[in-house]
């Protein structure tokens, strides 16, 4: 029997069977499982069993610590249980994410969303920008307008192939077989080719309003059909013919299923939406400016906004005015409203960071930063931005706010609601006020509830034991007096100021915490490199003299999945005192959200009488750090 067998065994066993387990992957101390119901899981149990260091519950994750030796039990844990490699349960039901379906739905989404917030903002912006130009009167021919126009409509025109990544990604996927699918979905001139042919093999072909350009919804349906087919064909292809014979039938099956099954589907959902709003509207403006308002968000998102637009351009037209979209054009503003309440009180510095870019992004008209990454997520900030649009739509309703042109989005529409024939401002003026009245409102709802945590339950109590479980020891009889130099310069913090309690409250090891002030990790003293994590922020050394250490670098940074860290020694290398061992973009990781506060723990404290940090307030590399005392 492994080593680690039996453990692996009692952990399942006790989280609450395999059955219980979504999915488990690992950092460098603790396995992070995903169960189905915390409640079945015997925390008092796991917490005093030998091997392991304590749990801890947070950010929906049920952490077991272990300690150093993480990856062995990880790989035991995945053997017992027949488990998927940092996915799901390798059996037919229930490896689904818990929750319910609108549940389940909102953490596809917005996992999907979240890894390219950052340029999905940006281009929001730069989308503002243009429409700034515009407004000034720049021609659209001008060179500068192209350049910028370029810019900011590039991620959005080919979003299904961003998308097409993420949801490879999220579905098991081969990345570059998905790319295929999303490159056939936006080809260029796919949707006049598909008019002039109209039928293949008899079947009609049909493509939404606009073709797949922009779309959200179509290709991440096209790219979960295509992961099962994937999956399957892996399974009864021989390996010898396996490397191309999968992707090709994927793609065979998956493309045309997508033209004609998606297109279709989404054509008959947006007529139908276009034909419930045009009786809603009949029946009473009043009524159809709070269910258009309301709803709009939850339209655009399914792709189903466009029942309505062709009736507003019709309309616009046929009358030259239209208030058929009206009640849709301020929910950017609510988004806004509760973008900054959010910022205002929220205590996760992820969150604080990247909602800033997301609410200039919504003031622009581009909400997609918003709603994907932080609002529905989040669910209750998405809730309050709807009710809010649907008053603001009524208000609207009632004084018949009227646009003459299709313009712009965000700050940029009140031009095209200037009556042409009379110069009146009379929509203006309400359209204002009705922006106010988003912003405000939206503001004040969402500071009167309280902002649900995003990355981290930060006000749940996490189980941590007030005496810590001795961690597994590996060395013990020839361990040595020593002085362990600091391995990067910086600001000194007590180990029990750390934010996670894993560390502060000593159950990994004594030691102390250094905020970086250069991104380099050196050697503190002559060691052999026990463990390198694969995302390279963190690092296991043992020194010649048996003190076991762990160089974590910065809170969370593995969901960084290596991104900004770069090592420059492998496992088992043997390292002298004060050479590189890893670098990291202290400025990236910052900007993206995550603390770079690095502890520095002595992981067999339990050999050692005594284990003293440093009384300075900065250190240099290479300065004394910690004392072990035998």
């Amino acid at each position: 029997m492994a080593k680690y067998t039996e453990l692996a065994q009692d952990i399942l066993a006790h989280v609450g069977g395999k059955e219980n387990v979504s999915s488990v992957k690992h950092c460098v101390t603790r396995l992070r499982f995903h169960l189905k119901d915390e409640s079945k899981a015997d925390t008092n149990y796991l917490q005093k069993r030998d091997g392991i260091v304590t749990v801890v519950k947070a950010g929906g994750q049920y952490q077991v610590v272990i300690g150093n030796h993480v990856p062995d039990v990880y790989e035991e844990v995945l053997k017992v249980g027949g488990l998927a490699d940092g996915g799901s349960v390798d059996i037919d039901e229930g490896d689904g994410p818990k929750g319910s379906l609108f549940d389940r739905f909102i953490d596809v989404i917005s996992s999907l969303f979240q890894p390219f917030l950052g340029p999905l903002a940006a281009a929001g912006i730069l989308k503002g920008i243009t429409g700034l130009l515009a407004a000034t009167g720049m021609d659209a021919t001008n060179g500068i307008y192209v350049v910028m126009n370029t810019l900011g409509d590039g991620l959005f025109q080919y979003l299904p192939m961003i998308l097409a990544v993420t949801a490879a990604r999220k579905f098991k996927m081969n990345v570059y077989t998905a790319l295929a699918i999303a490159g056939a979905m936006v080809y260029p001139g796919l949707s006049d080719s598909v008019a002039a042919a109209s039928k293949v093999f008899g079947l009609t072909l049909t493509l939404p309003a606009g073709g797949y350009f922009n779309s959200v919804l179509p290709v991440i349906l096209a790219i979960f059909v295509a992961s099962k087919i994937e999956q399957y064909m892996r399974k009864i292809t021989p390996d010898v013919v396996k490397m191309f014979v999968v992707p090709f039938v994927t793609i065979l099956i998956t493309v045309p299923l997508t033209f004609f099954v998606v297109g279709p589907v989404a054509n008959t959902a947006s007529s139908w939406i276009g034909i419930a709003f045009q009786a809603v509207y009949d029946f009473s403006p009043i009524v159809y400016g709070f269910a258009l308002g309301a709803l709009w968000q939850v339209l655009v998102m399914f792709g189903l906004h466009w029942g309505l637009v062709p009736l507003a351009i019709m309309d616009m037209a046929q009358n030259g005015h239209s208030i058929i979209l009206t009640a849709a054009v301020l929910p950017c503003f609510t988004q806004t409203g509760v973008l900054a309440a959010i910022w205002l009180k929220t205590k996760e510095p992820k969150v604080k960071q990247g909602t800033m870019p997301a609410l200039i992004s919504s003031i622009f008209g581009v909400t997609e930063p918003a709603i994907y990454g932080y609002t529905l997520p989040m669910k209750t900030p998405f809730i309050v931005s709807c009710i809010v649009s649907g008053l603001v739509g009524v208000y609207l309703s009632i004084f018949n706010v009227t646009g003459y042109a299709m313009g712009g989005m965000g700050i940029f529409l009140y031009p095209a609601y200037i009556d042409p024939a009379t110069g009146s401002f009379h929509s203006v003026i309400h359209l204002a006020i009705g922006t106010v009245l988003a912003i405000v409102a939206s503001f004040v709802v969402m500071m009167m509830l309280k902002v649900p945590t995003l990355y981290a339950d930060i006000d749940a109590p996490v189980d941590v034991p007030v005496t810590p479980a001795t961690p597994e020891r590996t060395v013990s009889a020839f361990v040595k007096d020593e002085t362990i130099k600091s391995p990067v310069s910086g600001h000194v913090v007590a180990l029990a100021d750390v934010e996670d309690k894993v560390f502060s409250s000593g159950a990994m090891g004594k030691g102390v915490a250094v905020e970086p002030a250069i991104g380099e990790i050196t050697a503190p003293a002559d060691a052999e490199v026990k463990i390198l994590f694969p995302t390279k922020h963190a690092i296991g050394l043992v020194t010649e003299d048996g003190t076991e250490l762990l160089i974590h670098i910065g809170m969370n940074t593995v969901e960084l999945e290596g991104n900004h860290f770069t090592a420059y020694i492998n496992q088992g290398d043997k390292v002298k005192a004060g050479q590189k061992l890893i670098s990291f973009d202290t400025d990236a990781i910052r900007s993206a959200g995550y603390s770079l506060l690095t502890p520095v723990i002595v992981t067999n404290t339990n050999d050692y009488t005594t284990v003293l940090a440093t009384d300075a307030a900065d250190v240099s590399a290479n300065d004394n750090l910690i004392e072990v005392v035998k």
